[in-house]
């Protein structure tokens, strides 16, 4: 059940990310529509119910089911549909031990918030706290961070980034690894980073010389940063980062 569910927040968090579908919050007495997603898990055919107003994946079947449904807080607020039908596929036991309020905010936000990267952490905290979490641990700021990884050198062996453009969201990672034509290293231009950002405080110190070797760094300020290969900035290896 916690692999369904946790499949049903992947399932909703794809069609959200992907398209801004028009979702709304019924009320009480209001008829919920559902589609409910045919797949097979182990041999063994499952229905994963997806949010109302999201479509059906492409090339996968789906069942159509209507219901009135009032889901309401322990103040009496209407949560979301789908907040209301995991909270009915859990136990009495496991269910005092989730914050529905906080997964139910989280799910409004995937679906309300113009912002990328605000629905990309909601998506983490409500998975996070399907899967067990409390509120106050998928609230870190590092919980929904990612890493992005840029080779310094093409597989060729051409004096590149790859790939030169990354784009990245505030509290993330990059992960620049040495790949091939080394020894290569990461310098931020002071004249084309965000003001008040330290340049030599992001920029590496000494040069990567082994295949393999990495150099990470996160960014908490957004902006627009150049940056290049000091060794071989006359060759035009340089790179480009924008932290939303």
């Amino acid at each position: 059940m916690m692999f369904k569910n946790l499949a049903l927040v992947g399932l909703f968090a794809s069609a959200v990310m992907g398209e801004k579908t028009n979702l709304r919050n019924n009320v009480a007495e209001d008829i919920i529509e559902h589609l409910d997603l045919e797949l097979e898990i182990d041999g063994e055919r499952q229905l994963f119910p997806l949010v109302p107003g999201v479509k059906c994946p492409t090339g996968h079947t789906c069942h159509v089911r209507t219901f009135t449904k009032a889901v309401t807080t322990s103040t009496g607020a209407n949560m979301m549909p789908i907040t209301g039908t995991i909270k009915d596929s859990y136990k009495t036991t496991l269910a005092a031990t989730v914050d529905w309020q906080e997964l139910d905010s989280n799910f409004s936000t995937m679906v309300n918030d113009n912002d990328k990267c605000t629905r990309r952490a909601a998506m983490a905290k409500a998975a996070g706290i399907v899967a067990g979490l409390s509120a106050a641990t998928v609230g870190r700021p590092a919980f929904a961070a990612e890493t992005k990884e840029v080779l310094m050198g093409s597989d060729s062996g051409l004096l590149v980034f790859v790939p030169q453009r990354t784009k990245i969201c505030k509290g993330d990672s990059v992960k620049w690894i040495n790949n091939k034509a080394g020894p290569h290293n990461v310098v931020f231009d002071e004249d084309a980073i965000p003001a008040g950002v330290d340049q030599e405080a992001i920029s590496m110190s000494d040069q990567l010389g082994e295949e393999g070797d990495s150099f990470s760094m996160s960014f908490d300020t957004a902006g627009s940063y150049e940056y290049y290969c000091e060794p071989h900035r006359g060759a035009g290896m340089q790179g480009f980062l924008t932290v939303e």
